[in-house]
């Protein structure tokens, strides 16, 4: 996450890149495949080339594909350490303008020089284009769902079996990225669902495991749109330190939480003993979210998820009258005292609710 003249973006590092076509094969390198999705997604895309060598025959690859791609690009030229600006722009800029990208701009990574020149052009080619300006909310009333977790845990079975059952599409509309849509799902009932970033389930079995490389910018974006998060969790493999993350990036985006254990089927007594300890152990500090056991396969327990988000709903939006909090707060207060300041105690005086969706209170201190 980077932060620039109080604009907020993500900056992606695509590792070592050649697009699929210069290889003259399919997209079938992990690295590539990443990149591209990546690429695809961006709103700008930063081409770092090495000023020491000129234009390589990868250079001029990727650069030939990135035109066929459309995408806005901004060209680095890295490595001008030695040279000032001027007379390093003098001897090399015609030569990497027949790239076809557009003018590069000199910078030195060992040295910092040209990076806030770098930020800045970036700033204003993301504010030019609207980028800063694009809402992250779809402007209506209807709860988002995002399905998280890590690579081969159902996800996508998961979101296949919730529109197999009494639901139909009612919508599909473009999110925030290039291919994300979110899938808008009316019951019977007339209540609706909106699953954030289905383009990105749908497409998993097709686009294979290697565009997980980036989960955790696609986890970010979801969230941004969700108000409820199922995280994913692969009951028949050991809860480990993603899960963690998982759940703590859930929890600092202010989104309500279900524990969803899937792959129910395929874990017998022993394991099902070992899986309650270790989220007993691993995922204590939130042993308040519901849980709920699925098996995407056969269906098992897919119908407990939307009662669960309707519950994690009204929970996330709930208002808490200032008399009860402040009844509550002197045990809290005695169980877990505020930190010192300065070497003296804090003294919580009271404290209120300023808002729901997620629920936010103030804190009032001397």
């Amino acid at each position: 996450q980077v932060q620039w003249r109080g604009r907020d973006f993500t900056v992606v590092d695509t590792g070592g890149w050649m697009p699929g076509w210069a290889r003259g094969a399919a997209l079938d390198n992990a690295v590539s495949v990443q990149a591209e999705q990546a690429i695809t997604e961006a709103d700008l895309v930063l081409f770092v080339v090495d000023a020491t060598v000129g234009i390589t025959e990868e250079d001029a690859a990727a650069a030939e594909w990135l035109r066929r791609c459309g995408v806005p690009v901004l060209l680095a030229a890295n490595k001008v350490d030695d040279l000032a600006p001027a007379s390093w722009m003098a001897s090399e800029l015609t030569e990497l303008n027949a790239l076809g990208v557009g003018e590069p701009l000199p910078v030195s990574a060992l040295h910092g020089r040209g990076s806030g020149d770098l930020l800045d052009e970036v700033y204003h080619r993301l504010r030019n284009s609207g980028a800063f300006d694009r809402p992250l909310d779809p402007g209506d009333d209807i709860p988002g769902v995002a399905l998280i977790g890590r690579p081969n845990v159902g996800k996508s079975s998961i979101f296949n079996r919730l529109l197999g059952e009494e639901r139909t599409i009612v919508d599909e509309r473009p999110g925030t990225t290039r291919d994300a849509v979110d899938t808008v799902v009316e019951l019977a009932d007339g209540r609706a669902y909106r699953f954030v970033d289905t383009a990105g389930l749908r497409k998993h079995a097709r686009r294979g495991d290697a565009t997980e490389y980036y989960a955790t910018l696609r986890t970010v974006r979801a969230l941004d749109r969700a108000a409820v998060a199922l995280l994913v969790i692969d009951a028949s493999e050991p809860i480990g330190e993603q899960e963690q993350r998982l759940v703590r990036q859930i929890m600092d985006a202010g989104r309500g939480l279900i524990l969803l254990l899937n792959k129910w089927d395929l874990v017998d007594e022993e394991r099902r003993e070992w899986i309650d300890r270790e989220r007993d152990r691993l995922l204590r500090f939130v042993d308040w979210a519901p849980l709920v056991r699925t098996a995407a396969t056969t269906g098992r327990g897919i119908n407990r998820l939307l009662p669960a988000v309707d519950a994690v709903l009204v929970e996330w939006q709930r208002r808490v009258p200032t008399a009860v909090l402040n009844n509550w707060l002197p045990d809290v207060v005695e169980a877990t005292p505020p930190p010192m300041h300065r070497g003296r105690s804090v003294r919580v005086r009271y404290v209120t609710q300023v808002a729901a969706g997620p629920p936010t209170f103030r804190f009032f201190t001397t």
